[in-house]
């Protein structure tokens, strides 16, 4: 029994030190103090000793380990790792590691998140908000442009020039605006919020494109030529990428360059013949110069011993013969400039390419590192303002939308629609402020950009479904008093564009994020493509007993949250968000556990179970969505007011977080391993649930009245009570109803019957006429039915108004 209890005192002494992640060396010595005690305690048993040692100079003199265990281990790993594509590679080494390092680490410090200054507006970022992104608002009449000209206004597209709009990423050197990341953002949130055509035109130049891969990569001269013309609107750029038979799988494009000599200016110079076929390019019908994206190839060596160079970036004026700009696409209705760009047998000089000849073949790891900043900017940001200015117009038409004879914001099946949607929209500016505020400090968070641009455009659908779903007929009926329909259409646009949704969950979140934010696995693949065998097996041997240590850690780590649920972990705030801290440790704890397991277990073969590795990406996901909306709260003074809105989107997140690792546990192909995992991180069941209905009525509530909640919500939206800005008519009718409420209540008290809230002009003459109210109030009640009569009427045509011809 002795012998017994000094195994088990071993343990113990071994998991705590597991738990700490202390070094296999003090794990051995503390096992040793541990074997003293306990032999002085309960008897001396030199097989206990025997064992240990043996163990000990495995795990702690590295000669030996090596020799005997890390040489077998290594053997084994190089025949069981699959290869990785050059395109794969490359992807894997594009970008940073930030905030989704910690939440992969099992122990994220939560005072490097909270040490990040809030993102700020400068004087001059504010003054373009409050000046010409205000001004351009008030010039966009949403009927007009969708469904009269299919595209913005001569005048707007002068407006977007002369302002600089499309030069908010160039340099000041070269005349540009040089905006943060996090103004950009701010831009594009309030742009999304009055038409998607004009926050797509302005997006995109700011986004992946010729500004971006110039400033980066460009020669001198093409910068000097190129970017102050398109600071001025000179040149207006495209970037065309996909094709036919290369969308999500862009590393496929068969679209191609043959380096060799040929005429250009009559003279013989070397240069590239291009052939290529491309589709879906936003801003081809009206650019002036198309960055091109093809796999060049050099048969007879002219410029280098590689005969295939790989994917290359090149610009070309919309001017080069045989570039043939072909008619527009229409998606979805919502008439942004978008269409194809073709070419066969194209031949321009080297110099063409984005950097010069010595750039040619790097073009893929060019798009990878400004593809990581872009899907941080641009698509998460106008989803999030999207749904920000959705919540404070569904707020506001369910208070002023009447059935029987209530506001229709007070039927519990509407309150849990807004609560979504205010939810949604308050964890969504939260993602886009955090990730914003990576960029702005020089990250190129390509694990993070994926996760925004799945999330929140999956979001924005959520949100978008939920308000069509509480207008009703007002949302189904387009027209020009219609804020919702071209919205709702276009949604799937932002879901399928820059990596369909299906492959960035299924197979680019977890499958970056296992590479580039665990501790030790790439450190292992660069181990084992080591020229050096002995370097190799240094290198390896360090790399793979570190990821032994770490992932028991997170064995323990995750078997002690299983059972009190993070109650007794670390949390940087004693408050209301304490418990959110404790459990966010202990799903990382799980994640890096899982992904651990599944690496072990299934290998290579993880890679075409993409539904496996969605969950993980999942937990992965909503570990860092449930992180920004922590620190939103924090940076916004922990106001109180406001925890329904964080309640609500943190018991979203860890529901959804124990969904998927319940999910992947009952979907896991091993059933020994599957009871392992049930038995450790789930023998109880799961735990978050959704909020409850209090805390959803409490959304409801803010949404559908004007308070520093609300305000707070929807900051930064284009919601002046300007004639033409249904939104902002529809905030100040809001304002109108909240008045005339009182005098309404007070008009039935003194009829002694319960009126509708319908037919208020009526109701103020006759009242008026009773001297129950006075002519002030009467006005009110007037202009307040005017209000409400606009906000729930849909527009009708005649049938040759819909004619198109």
């Amino acid at each position: 029994m002795s012998v017994i209890f000094t195994i088990i005192g071993i343990l113990i002494v071994c998991a705590l030190c597991a738990y700490h992640r202390l070094s296999a060396g003090y794990t051995a010595l503390s096992a040793f103090i541990a074997i003293l005690f306990l032999g002085e305690l309960l008897g001396h048993y030199p097989l206990v000793w025997l064992l240990w040692a043996t163990i000990s100079l495995f795990l702690a003199y590295p000669p030996v380990r090596q020799k005997c265990l890390t040489e077998r281990i290594f053997t084994l790993y190089k025949t069981v790792t699959p290869e990785m594509s050059r395109t794969e590679q490359e992807a894997i080494a594009a970008g940073t590691v930030w905030w989704d390092g910690e939440l992969f680490s099992g122990k994220p410090r939560w005072e490097k998140l909270h040490d990040v200054t809030p993102p700020k507006l400068t004087t001059e970022e504010a003054d373009f908000l409050n000046g010409p992104v205000e001004q351009v608002c008030t010039m966009v009449d949403e009927w007009q442009i969708n469904h009269k000209d299919a595209d913005l206004s001569p005048e707007i597209w002068q407006f977007l020039k002369e302002n600089k709009f499309f030069a908010m990423i160039i340099a000041k050197e070269f005349g540009g605006l040089a905006f943060s990341a996090y103004a950009q953002s701010r831009v594009l949130q309030k742009l999304s919020g009055v038409s998607a055509v004009l926050s797509t035109t302005v997006g995109v130049p700011n986004s992946l494109g010729p500004g971006e891969l110039l400033q980066h990569y460009g020669t001198k001269a093409q910068q000097d030529y190129y970017l102050p013309r398109l600071v001025s609107g000179a040149e207006i750029p495209c970037f065309a990428l996909t094709g036919p038979e290369a969308g999500s799988d862009a590393g496929s494009i068969p679209d191609f360059g043959t380096i060799c000599m040929g005429e250009w200016d009559g003279e013989q110079v070397l240069g590239m013949r291009l052939t290529f076929d491309k589709r879906y390019i936003t801003l081809a019908p009206v650019a002036t110069v198309i960055g091109l994206a093809f796999k060049l190839y050099d048969p007879e060596h002219l410029l280098s011993d590689t005969e295939e160079l790989g994917i290359t970036c090149a610009l070309l004026p919309s001017t080069t013969p045989g570039l043939d700009i072909g008619n527009r696409h229409f998606p979805l209705n919502v008439p942004f400039q978008n269409g194809p760009i073709r070419g066969s047998d194209i031949f321009v000089p080297l110099d063409y390419i984005i950097g010069g000849p010595d750039m040619a073949g790097k073009g893929w790891r060019m798009l990878m590192e400004c593809l990581s900043v872009g899907r941080c900017i641009t698509l998460p940001s106008c989803a999030a303002g999207g749904a920000k200015s959705i919540a404070l117009a569904t707020g506001a038409y369910a208070r002023i939308r009447r059935q029987f004879k209530m506001p229709i914001a007070k039927m519990e099946g509407i309150e849990e629609m807004l609560a979504r949607i205010g939810g949604h929209a308050y964890m969504m500016d939260a993602v886009t402020t955090l990730s914003t505020a990576a960029v702005d400090l020089g990250e190129k968070p390509s694990v993070i950009s994926a996760i925004c641009k799945y999330h929140l455009t999956e979001n924005m659908r959520t949100v978008m479904n939920d308000a069509m779903d509480v207008h009703g007929g007002k949302g189904i009926m387009l027209g020009p008093n219609n804020y919702l329909g071209r919205g709702y259409q276009g949604v799937p646009i932002s879901i399928t564009v820059e990596g369909a949704n299906i492959l960035t969950r299924n197979m680019m979140i977890f499958g970056q994020g296992a590479m580039r934010c665990h501790p030790y696995v790439l450190a292992e693949l660069k181990a084992a493509a080591l020229p050096n065998k002995q370097d190799a097996l240094i290198a390896f041997d360090k790399a793979i007993f570190g990821h032994i240590g770490f992932a028991l850690s997170n064995f323990v780590a995750s078997k002690w949250f299983s059972f009190t649920r993070g109650y007794l972990g670390h949390s940087p705030f004693n408050d209301e968000t304490k418990r959110y801290y404790q459990q966010i440790n202990g799903y990382s704890a799980n994640l890096a556990f899982l992904s651990d397991i599944a690496m072990g277990v299934l290998g290579g073969s993880l890679k075409r179970r993409e539904r496996l590795s969605a969950r993980l990406g999942d937990i992965l996901s909503h570990l860092y969505l449930a992180s920004a909306t922590l620190k939103r709260y924090a940076d916004q003074g922990r106001n109180k007011d406001d925890l329904p809105l964080l309640i609500w989107s943190m018991q979203h997140a860890l529901s959804e977080i124990d969904y998927a690792i319940a999910e992947f546990i009952r979907n896991f192909p091993n059933p020994v391993v599957r009871f392992f995992l049930k038995l450790t991180l789930q023998p109880f069941g799961i735990w978050n649930k959704k909020a409850n209905d209090k805390v959803e009525h409490a959304i409801a509530h803010i949404l559908q009245a004007p308070n520093p909640t609300r305000t707070r919500l929807g900051e930064g939206q284009f919601i002046a009570e300007t004639t033409g800005n249904l939104l902002g008519e529809l905030e100040a009718t809001l304002k109108l109803v909240q008045k005339a409420e009182p005098i309404h209540a007070h008009i039935c008290q003194a009829l002694g019957e319960r009126r509708p809230f319908t037919c208020l002009d009526a109701l103020a003459d006759e009242a008026l006429t009773a001297g129950i109210i006075d002519e002030d109030e009467a006005t009110l009640l007037r202009t307040t039915e005017k209000g409400r009569l606009k906000t729930i009427n849909v527009d009708d045509f005649a049938p040759d108004e819909l004619v198109i011809r």
